[in-house]
């Protein structure tokens, strides 16, 4: 079905036993030769290197995902990877693909979030073509068909109030969720780890993410070990400079070299994404967090920036790059359409995420509508 959809098949396989000299390179080409006969495939592409060799083609990199666009002139968004391991996983969401989960019940780590799971490939043919056939993004769709769930960006919500975030974890949709200082000032929240601890507790298995308040670095590296022994999906927020414009370069360096998840915050340049993606790169899961929103506020479009981060963090498959402060839902349509990992949404905006994809004619009835009822409730007399 696939094929006779129109769809290139291509094949991207680790084989570091060459790297070994267990297998030759011969004997490789021979089987996948047979096997893009069997398949009807395109193209397989080999990283023939073993970890040690720190190439960047060999998954989870998305070194041949990478290269497989440029030669096929792919669009790497409209594009679905299948896997049955976590290393195929990871590189599909790398390389900016939806991802699907082959479960064969293997006795490894397993794959962060993919965005589907199945037990066989038969089983998920209809998916890949809903996905690849132009169905699964918002700004192709018309707004009888758009569903809020075909996001391929994540959405965190941010905030501070620990009702609403027991509630928003019911919600299909948020899929993480972040806070800072500020929020929890205004939420009233007067003892930090107890309401953080009271919130992990209550999002069993979603990243959530926690801010250091110290600006002196020895103390933020104390408050990001303690912070991340709150539980194994928290994330430490390390603002990118101290309030001096220091950079925060060592701390990010011990502590993700430490095993510490990190989200770096308060980003705006790209310049300061290329140092904390060096910063970070080949440690554990992390987070990037541009503040887009406040970036158009400076009367500047974000989008350039948000892409060219893109690009930098797109060899490190422990990295992901978050559209921070959106003003409005277009944001996560952009934050979709560019390849944007994950943006956070206020739960004020989240509210209006049921209009993505609304028919004009339609919002326009409304609006007189509520002008209507408005005037008639207010009693209003000329």
């Amino acid at each position: 079905m696939l094929r006779e959809a129109g769809l290139l098949l291509i094949c991207v396989s680790n084989q570091p036993d060459i790297a070994r000299g267990t297998v030759s390179p011969d004997a490789v080409d021979g089987v996948n030769h047979e096997l893009s006969g069997l398949l009807e495939l395109d193209a397989v592409l080999v990283c023939p290197h073993d970890d040690r060799d720190h190439c960047d083609c060999r998954k989870p990199l998305p070194g041949l995902l990478l290269r497989a666009a440029r030669t096929f002139d792919i669009d790497l968004r409209a594009s679905v990877m299948v896997g049955d391991r976590w290393r195929d996983i990871d590189a599909g969401r790398a390389a900016g693909c939806a991802t699907i989960f082959i479960d064969n019940g293997y006795d490894e780590k397993r794959p962060e979030r993919p965005d589907v799971t199945a037990r066989s490939l038969a089983e998920v043919v209809p998916e890949i073509l809903r996905r690849t056939m132009g169905d699964a993004t918002p700004h192709e769709v018309g707004s009888d068909t758009f569903d809020p769930r075909n996001l391929r960006v994540e959405i965190f919500a941010d905030g501070a109030n620990p009702a609403a975030i027991v509630e928003l974890a019911g919600n299909v949709l948020i899929k993480g969720f972040t806070t800072n200082p500020t929020l929890m000032r205004t939420a009233g929240v007067t003892d930090y780890e107890a309401f953080a601890r009271e919130v992990v507790a209550a999002v069993p298995g979603l990243p959530i993410s926690f801010e250091v308040f110290a600006d002196e670095f020895d103390e933020m590296e104390r408050q990001a070990r303690r912070i991340s022994q709150w539980g194994d999906e928290v994330y430490v927020k390390i603002p990118v400079t101290d309030t001096k414009g220091q950079s925060t370069a060592r701390v990010v360096s011990t502590l993700s070299e430490e095993g510490v998840k990190l989200n770096i915050t308060a980003l705006f340049t790209v310049e300061q994404v290329r140092w904390v993606t060096g910063a970070l790169a080949g440690g554990p899961p992390a987070f990037v967090s541009v503040f887009a929103g406040r970036i158009a506020d400076s009367g500047r479009d974000p989008i350039p920036i948000m892409k060219d981060s893109l690009e930098v963090m797109a060899p490190h498959a422990n990295l992901k790059l978050i559209w921070a402060s959106p003003r409005e839902i277009l944001n996560v349509v952009q934050a979709d359409q560019i390849g944007c990992h994950v943006i956070t949404v206020t739960p004020d905006l989240l509210k209006k995420l049921s209009s993505l994809g609304k028919a004009l004619d339609e919002f326009s009835l409304d609006t007189v509508r509520m002008f209507h009822d408005d005037a008639a409730s207010a009693g209003f007399t000329l």
